[in-house]
């Protein structure tokens, strides 16, 4: 087992410099002013980690506003993070209108997170503040993310780390032929035993016909030998996510699945060999595609080649046939194609990649081996 991860181990994240960051985007996004209401961007300038806070970001002030019961850990985070921000606690929403309504006196035009804000939200915000303009923006805190700092690529690398080390532990217990949910639930401990706070998302153990369903969820379905298995997973250290995918069998699963699996592997190289600054996210996408397309699968591999982890588990810059963006060094994308044939099984190989200047260097290292 693998040393368990704690976070003095961890290189600091550049937290200070993300606020001011933003403020120079709002002459382009013309506003004056922008209230941040996903939390994972409030987590991303503020350090605060809680379920529930709102960040005014104004051109010389910015206030996190959150309920009475995060008084102390908001204004104990915030300090530890280095963001220059107040903190401000209503323990009605009425307070917190008060205090955020009285923060924007004088804006014009406050702008909006579009992808975070309901209907009803943008009508009560209406009400709030009265005398400014609301403006829909898009992505001004989620263009910053996706350049990570150091320390956010550490925090992907520990969460690869510990994920890799728990499957390793765990695969020679398929051979005992468990459920595919007791192999799940025992992933995910293995996963907290280390050091992870929580999974970045519900464990995909899809064997045999389940395969064939690219988010199959754990069933009480027996994992046979010589059938493929699908595992798809991975953990949370410090807010940052880990996603893997590996496809294994207990012995031989046949000619059929074996040229399967070489063709998605094949086709998983290509792609990670195609990662790199300044290549556009879909030529990664066409990269893997084609490798299928020319063993006669092409139909069979439904989804986009990858997207975005960090402080999501899907998050900007996506890698997929539609995308518009080019990678940049600091992204940090999975490279997962995969083949799904109905009433047989599928096979999906995943690696989760940061772009560097220097080209791609894979965060998960677990070994790719069909059989077991």
């Amino acid at each position: 087992m693998v040393t368990t991860t704690t976070l003095e181990t961890l290189p600091p994240m550049d937290v200070a410099g993300r606020i001011p960051r933003l403020r120079e985007r709002f002459a382009g996004a013309e506003v004056d002013a922008l209230l941040v209401t996903r939390l994972p961007n409030v987590r991303y300038l503020t350090g605060f980690t809680g379920s529930a806070g709102m960040v005014l970001v104004t051109a010389a002030d910015a206030l996190l506003v959150t309920d009475g019961r995060y008084q102390t850990q908001s204004a104990e985070q915030v300090a530890a993070s280095g963001a220059d921000a107040r903190v401000g606690i209503g323990t009605t929403q009425a307070r917190q209108r008060e205090i955020l309504e009285a923060a924007a006196g004088g804006i014009a035009r406050l702008g909006l997170e579009a992808q975070g804000v309901s209907w009803a939200q943008q009508r009560s915000f209406t009400e709030w503040f009265p005398g400014a303009e609301l403006v829909a923006t898009e992505h001004l805190v989620e263009d910053f993310r996706m350049v990570k700092d150091a320390g956010e690529v550490a925090r992907v690398r520990a969460a690869c780390a510990i994920a890799d080390d728990a499957l390793g532990d765990l695969l020679p217990w398929l051979v005992t032929a468990p459920t595919e949910r007791a192999f799940a639930l025992k992933l995910e401990l293995g996963m907290r035993e280390r050091g992870a706070s929580g999974v970045s998302f519900d464990a995909i153990v899809a064997s045999g016909p389940n395969g064939a369903k690219p988010h199959a969820r754990p069933s009480e379905r027996p994992i046979a030998a010589h059938e493929l298995v699908v595992i798809d997973f991975g953990c949370i250290v410090d807010g940052y996510c880990s996603d893997m995918t590996r496809t294994v069998s207990v012995g031989d699963p046949g000619p059929e699945a074996r040229r399967v699996w070489d063709t998605v592997l094949r086709s998983q190289q290509a792609g990670r060999d195609a990662v790199a600054a300044g290549v556009e996210c879909a030529a990664v996408d066409h990269a893997c595609r084609e490798v299928i397309d020319d063993a006669g699968w092409g139909d069979a591999f439904l989804h986009g080649t990858g997207h975005g982890v960090g402080l999501e588990i899907h998050e900007a810059p996506r890698v997929a046939a539609s995308a518009s963006g080019t990678l940049a060094p600091g992204h940090v994308v999975t490279v997962e194609p995969g083949v799904y044939l109905p009433g047989v099984g599928g096979v999906r190989i995943e690696d989760t990649v940061v772009v560097t200047a220097d080209g791609p260097v894979a965060l998960t290292e677990f070994p790719k081996d069909l059989v077991l």
